[in-house]
């Protein structure tokens, strides 16, 4: 009988191994914004538009902020909201110099930056940058940067205030490692006052939504028509809060010699503030409140229709980091006349953007204002050229673009905190 041969003995397979745990998705670097307060501004607008740049890039949980925004001058908080800005809210954090609520607000942010443990803290203007910067390295925050919209110390500043300031500035910098400038001449000023060390400092230029400001709806007989502007009338505008230092005082008497000269010349001004009784009272003193049209407090999506609505924007503030709204005229194509302060000239260039104009001198500022006024030619050329020079450099995805890689470079350098994204 045949027997079949046994089959030959098998070894039992090893029991498959268990698959590799899946990778846990890396945490979102955890970023804390702090501003004193969110009224409508050139650095209010600039820290919004950045935390709303951050928050639609991946890897990124930001936090906004803020103490109460208190004053004539309007807030940003409902655009915040409808936008899904987390804001936190400090209500003791004020502009104003006040020893104990100052303490108590250093508490709060200290206590804040304890339990939230952000990964890096990032401040604006001069109070929260001084309290949350301290507040920041005493919580142990691991990267802090602070953002310079304008000097706090300034040749309009009382002597013992100004000294305050830059000893605060020169302290806090200390612990800051990056200093961001909106423009060159920030940096410049900071280092020829003893504050930080030029390695410290980058600059990013203020970032904007520029496709409204591009955009040519609707037309400027529009919008003209609806401000009760004729198409022969010349308008000079200037778009500022009615507030110290914002160069009334030499606008209305220089646009009394203007309309002397050119009776066309009609004058726009676009905002509000503590001196707006002020402006009212001295145009009808000065002959001119005819020629005057005040658009009060207006929402910042009406700016690009007022711009378009000007032929030549006017900017006499005697202190500015660097004026939004010159970039802003530029990029809708209108020549502006602006006194040569601060960072005006790194967007004004002198008799190709329009014409820089020394701080209150206001025969200089005539003779520009004249000057563009009655050639309309010259405003195309010099307007169109400004439009060239900004549209790419003062976009809102540029100025998060060159903030995102500031950051990615110094938590590149803080070991267990580099970024996982």
């Amino acid at each position: 009988m045949t027997r079949s041969l046994p089959a030959a003995a098998v070894a039992p397979s090893p029991p498959a191994a268990p698959p590799p745990p899946a990778a846990a998705a890396p945490r979102p670097l955890r970023v804390d914004h702090v501003i004193t307060r969110m009224i409508l501004g050139g650095a209010q607008e600039n820290t919004l538009f950045t935390v709303e740049g951050l928050l639609r890039r991946p890897g990124y949980d930001v936090l906004l902020v803020t103490g109460p925004a208190l004053g004539p001058e309007g807030e940003l908080l409902a655009r915040a909201a409808a936008h899904g800005v987390p804001v936190a809210l400090v209500d003791e954090m004020r502009r104003e110099i006040h020893p104990l609520r100052d303490v108590v607000t250093f508490v709060r942010l200290w206590s804040h930056f304890r339990r939230r443990r952000p990964d890096l803290v990032h401040t604006h203007s001069s109070k929260a940058g001084i309290l949350g910067r301290a507040a920041a390295l005493l919580a142990g925050v691991p990267v802090i940067v602070h953002t310079i919209h304008g000097l706090p110390f300034h040749p309009y500043e009382t002597f013992w205030n100004n000294l305050l300031y830059v000893l605060a500035e020169r302290l806090s910098a200390l612990w800051s490692h990056r200093i961001i400038c909106v423009a060159d001449a920030m940096t410049e000023q900071a280092l020829a006052a003893g504050v930080g060390r030029r390695a410290q400092f980058t600059t990013v230029r203020s970032g904007m939504e520029v496709a409204p400001f591009l955009a040519p709806d609707p037309p400027a007989e529009l919008a003209r028509h609806e401000l009760g502007f004729s198409p022969d009338d010349v308008v000079f505008g200037q778009v500022a809060r009615l507030t110290d230092l914002k160069g009334y005082e030499y606008l209305l008497p220089a646009f009394r010699e203007i309309v002397a000269a050119e009776p066309r010349a009609r004058l726009l001004l676009v905002g509000d503030g503590k001196l707006r009784r002020w402006v009212e009272e001295e145009a009808r003193r000065l002959g001119i409140a005819p020629r005057l049209t005040l658009t009060g407090l207006v929402d910042p999506a009406r700016i690009p229709r007022l711009i378009r609505a000007m032929d030549v924007v006017v900017h006499c503030s005697l202190r500015e980091g660097l004026a939004r709204v010159l970039p802003q005229a530029l990029l809708s194509a209108r020549p502006a006349v602006t006194f040569d302060v601060d960072g005006a000239r790194e967007v004004v260039v002198d008799g190709e953007t329009g014409f820089l104009v020394p701080p209150k001198d206001v025969p200089a500022l005539v003779a520009a204002c004249l000057r563009l006024a009655r050639d309309p030619e010259l405003r195309g050329r010099l307007g169109a050229c400004g439009r060239e020079r900004c549209r790419a450099e003062f976009s809102v995805e540029h100025m998060v673009e060159r903030i995102d890689a500031v950051y990615g470079e110094l938590l590149s350098r803080r070991g267990p905190l580099a970024r996982q994204r």
